[in-house]
């Protein structure tokens, strides 16, 4: 049985009822005038669909294959970004953060405080995540067994946190490759709280254009059908206008025109499910 996770604006994840929620937007803030773009079109087409949605974008991409990779606009100005996307659109917000420091300036503003896969095993970070009292989202790591998942779980609960979503984003499988295995959204399931497939993350080829990190996106569209079939509670999708002039990830992010097919593909899944019986 999944425990519900509320955010204050009434989108619930994982009660059964409620619709799948949607995380989309642009893997890296770069600019103010991109990240309203995005998050207006998104709100358009989450509303027509009936579906919930939160925005997300990274203020800083600190994971980066080289020293000279765009890495955002920084804590500061990404946090003020995503404040005037949250006000004037009235979206909830989710970014990630890479420090203690970091989780407790963010939870000011962010909804849902998001710990990065390669920083998830980051004890430190992962207490400040759940002491902030936000939703906190663990992206298990590509390094992870499905069911190490279960100690980062405890981690957060030990703050009084209970507010917690898992994601799957793959898991290494070689050099410069990921692979999704769809047990692994079952077994994380069974820690009792919502499961969030990252459709965009798991086609990444990370590093694999030496300088830069490579991927796959048409694989993404049939992950994210396959991932919804089995059960989940939120998609997490990474979109920009024009992925192949974006700054960072843009070989493995949707183009915001195709965001809707996608969205209404995924949505008759979910309801296929759920008229099937829960997984």
């Amino acid at each position: 049985m999944t425990v519900s996770v509320k955010l204050d604006n009434n989108i619930v994840f994982g009660d059964g009822e409620s619709p799948l929620v949607i995380l989309a937007g642009p893997c890296s803030l770069e600019s103010r005038e991109l990240a309203l773009t995005v998050a207006t079109r998104m709100k358009e087409i989450t509303e027509k669909l009936e579906l919930p949605y939160v925005f997300k974008s990274s203020y800083d991409k600190a994971n980066r294959s080289s020293i000279d990779s765009f890495r955002g606009p920084g804590l500061d100005r990404g946090l003020r970004i995503l404040e005037e996307v949250k006000n004037k659109l009235s979206l909830p917000v989710l970014s990630d953060v890479h420090s203690p420091e970091q989780a407790e300036i963010a939870g000011e503003i962010l909804d849902i405080v998001q710990v990065p896969a390669f920083l998830s095993r980051q004890t430190d970070l992962v207490l400040a995540a759940g002491e902030t009292g936000r939703i906190v989202n663990i992206k298990k790591g590509q390094f992870l067994a499905p069911w190490d998942i279960d100690q980062v779980v405890k981690k957060i609960e030990s703050t009084g946190n209970q507010k917690i979503l898992l994601t799957e984003r793959g898991s290494i499988f070689g050099y410069n490759n990921l692979v999704v295995d769809m047990r692994s959204l079952v077994r994380m399931g069974e820690t009792g709280y919502p499961v969030v497939f990252d459709a965009t993350h798991s086609v990444q080829l990370p590093g694999g254009q030496g300088d830069r990190s490579g991927g796959e996106r048409r694989f993404a569209r049939p992950l994210a059908r396959a991932a919804t079939g089995v059960g989940i509670q939120a998609l997490f999708v990474e979109t920009h206008p024009e992925p192949d002039q974006a700054l960072c990830d843009g070989p493995n992010m949707i183009p915001l025109d195709q965001m809707e097919e996608l969205l209404t593909e995924v949505k008759e899944f979910d309801e296929l499910r759920r008229s099937c019986g829960e997984a």
